[in-house]
């Protein structure tokens, strides 16, 4: 082969390469990202109706709805089946490993961020030396990110007082 024809392959590649710098710097001037103003995806077991139902509810505006009234009925059995969405991230047995969130064998009645050999965010850590309890899990449940606003945990929460409730006397059977 000689060298024009050389010549010719270098200058295809080389055009070819500046047209497609070219077209990403113009793509990118002509798009916009727009940030999203709620989630676009809810983890599986998530209610899909969470933003609606949570918006015509009066718990949005005063946080969520007290959990010692509906105690008295609370289902451990439906909160294990509740709590089946977080084994995405915990661990539900005695001794179990950590997995992407602490395991929660006995977290009631402990301290916040304190499950040995789990990093917490540090706004957990600022609730160290609050004990768990019905009130804060209910809060923690309903929207984790109102309780310590910017852990780690994504969850977009459970709206149901009930809910909350089954899965607080779930938590509270592991002992």
């Amino acid at each position: 082969m000689s060298s024009f024809e050389w010549n010719k392959i270098i200058a295809s590649v080389l055009t070819a390469m500046i047209v497609a710098m070219v077209t990403g710097i113009l793509a990118s001037s002509i798009v916009r990202p727009k940030h999203l103003e709620k989630a676009a995806y809810l983890p599986p077991g998530a209610e899909g109706e969470a933003g609606a139902s949570a918006a015509a509810t009066p718990e949005t505006a005063a946080g969520p709805e007290p959990i010692g009234p509906v105690m008295a009925k609370a289902d451990p059995k439906h909160g294990e089946q509740v709590a089946k969405v977080c084994q995405q991230c915990h661990t539900f047995e005695k001794g179990g490993a950590n997995k992407i969130g602490p395991n929660l064998f006995g977290v009631m009645d402990e301290n916040i961020a304190s499950v040995p050999n789990y990093q917490f965010s540090s706004a957990l850590l600022q609730h160290k030396s609050d004990k768990w309890d019905p009130d804060k899990l209910n809060i923690w449940l309903y929207k984790p990110q109102t309780f310590a606003k910017g852990t780690k945990m994504s969850f977009p929460g459970l709206p149901k007082v009930q809910d909350r409730a089954d899965v607080v006397a779930y938590l509270e059977s592991l002992k």
